[in-house]
Parts: structure tokens; C-alpha cells; sequence
């Protein structure tokens, strides 16, 4: 059974960092499309960074510069590592993995995902 678990979320002043990780079990996660998405109260749940098969990570232009993507050799556990984090950035953030394998782009459709954890809360105070 696949299971995704984040955490690493908290409280941060704008300016600040946190990092954020996906421990992914179930399956072999390097083969298949995983990403961080966020959700703002009351706002769509939005995609911030993803990999696909063999690709370096593709990101939201309102994270990049900021944001980096990574993951562990075997693949099971991403990293979101925060950097300069804004007020705008508060959410939760969650992780997700799809069950069919792509090349290129992430997909940025929550709808695309089979898989996600249960959320970690960021909070970013001005």
C-alpha cells in the first residue's frame, strides 16, 4: 500500500526557512511523477514543484529562486527545503504521487495524482 507522510511544516516569520519532507513507501517512487502541492484557505490546492522520470524538478514561478526540490538516491523521501518564505506561502503543504509513469513535465492537475499524504501546516507571518 502506498503511503506518503509529510512533515517539517511550522511557524516562520517572512524571510525565514523550513524544510519540508515526503516519506513515500509502497512502491519504487523514482519511476513515477511526485510533487509538492499547497492549499491556501479558501484558494484551489496549486502545484508548487514536481520530477518526473529522470527529470530535474519543474516549479511554480511564484516559488522559483526560492524553493528546492530534492529527493533521497532510492527516491522515497523528497525534500522541500523554503527559503525566503512570504506571508503568501502559508498553506498546507501537501505531497503526491501518480500511479502512471511520465517523462518531462510534472503534471500541475491535482487530478493527475493517485496518491497523497495527509498535509503539513505552513505558517508564514508577516
Amino acid at each position: 500500500q502506498v503511503q506518503l507522510v509529510e512533515s517539517g511544516g511550522g511557524l516562520v516569520q517572512a524571510g525565514g526557512s523550513l524544510r519540508l519532507s515526503c516519506a513515500a513507501s509502497g512502491r519504487t517512487f523514482s519511476s513515477y511523477p511526485m510533487a509538492w502541492f499547497r492549499q491556501a484557505p479558501g484558494k484551489e490546492r496549486e502545484f508548487v514543484t514536481g520530477f518526473t522520470v529522470g527529470s530535474t524538478p519543474y516549479y511554480a514561478d511564484s516559488v522559483k529562486g526560492r524553493f528546492t526540490n530534492s529527493r533521497d538516491n532510492a527516491g522515497n523521501t523528497m525534500y522541500l527545503q523554503m527559503n525566503s518564505l512570504k506571508p503568501e506561502d502559508t498553506g498546507v503543504y501537501y505531497c503526491a504521487t501518480a500511479t502512471t509513469r511520465r517523462f518531462g513535465s510534472p503534471p500541475s492537475s491535482p487530478g493527475a495524482y493517485d496518491y497523497w499524504g495527509q498535509g503539513t501546516q505552513v505558517t508564514v507571518s508577516s
